[in-house]
């Protein structure tokens, strides 16, 4: 009888064990925030927030699918399309007459998970490039007309950028000192091989410049969290595959058409959102 009896005190302490780990990890998050731009909030990916609706912030979004995910007891997305590094400590003025307060000021004491994904719209950079490339692919559809219109402007932007960023690590060590911090990248636009000017219409030369350019900036916000002890989530390799070009229902990432009922033109679709979150939970576990 005694080795029944052991066999059954053993499965219960183990169904007592893994309770308490299923039990622990659901409570491993108590305060999620989320900070960051576009590529963060997710316009135009259903269903959207209205609070305020400028900010282009989607309950789809990333940090919406992460929170879902780690059961996180307190969950505040701050995250709004158009923000810079400088939305960070300031109100941004978004569209249709509304305000983002400074994305910091939802920090706590007790914030002991944050998520910032920011960078890109610093110095006007992805701005500038999705508003020129396409316009300068027909006067040289081969070559590389937006490298040379930029003309290594964009290194420098970047280049400045990692500072801004580095300091609002800083800062929200300073506002949530127990937090981890999570730097998220940008996940590829352009594929490694082949184009799609239907879809992306840059030059065909353009292509690898403006994943050297995304790949500058990931670099520089890698170095950024590694400055200030945080954590960089590299999703730009796992991307590879889903980009704008990507068929079959593979693409993380809208092309040049603008769709209000699924993404923002040069923006992440729903399912890119997901693609990130994965990556992300794959970090944190």
């Amino acid at each position: 009888m005694r080795i029944p009896r052991l066999l059954t005190a053993v499965l219960s302490a183990a169904v007592l064990l893994t309770a308490s780990a299923t039990a622990a990890s659901a409570a491993t998050v108590g305060s999620y925030v989320a900070l960051g731009d576009s590529y963060t909030s997710g316009p135009f990916i259903p269903v959207q927030r209205f609070d305020p609706l400028g900010c282009g912030r989607s309950t789809a979004n990333y940090p919406s699918v992460l929170a879902a995910a780690l059961h996180a007891g307190r969950f505040t997305d701050v995250s709004c399309a158009g923000a810079d590094t400088t939305n960070m400590t300031r109100p941004q003025g978004v569209p249709f007459n509304g305000t983002n307060p400074p994305q910091l000021g939802a920090l706590r004491i007790d914030t002991d998970l944050v998520t910032l994904g920011i960078g890109g719209n610093d110095q006007g950079v992805f701005g500038s490039l999705i508003g020129t490339c396409p316009g300068l692919r027909a006067s040289d559809p081969t070559g590389n007309p937006c490298e040379k219109h930029f003309d290594g402007s964009v290194t420098s932007a970047i280049d400045n950028t990692g500072p801004r960023v580095a300091a609002v690590l800083a800062a929200i060590h300073e506002r949530s000192p127990r937090a981890r911090i999570l730097v998220v990248g940008y996940p590829r636009i352009a594929p490694e091989k082949g184009y799609c000017p239907d879809v992306l219409p840059f030059a065909d030369g353009d292509y690898a410049w403006l994943s050297s350019v995304e790949e500058a900036l990931n670099r520089t916000l890698a170095e950024a969290a590694d400055s200030e002890g945080a954590e960089f989530v590299d999703t730009f390799g796992p991307s590879r595959g889903h980009d704008a070009c990507a068929r079959g229902g593979s693409a993380w990432i809208n092309g040049k058409d603008q769709n209000i009922f699924e993404a923002a033109a040069y923006h992440p679709l729903k399912a890119g959102m997901a693609g990130v979150a994965a990556v992300v939970l794959k970090t944190l576990r």
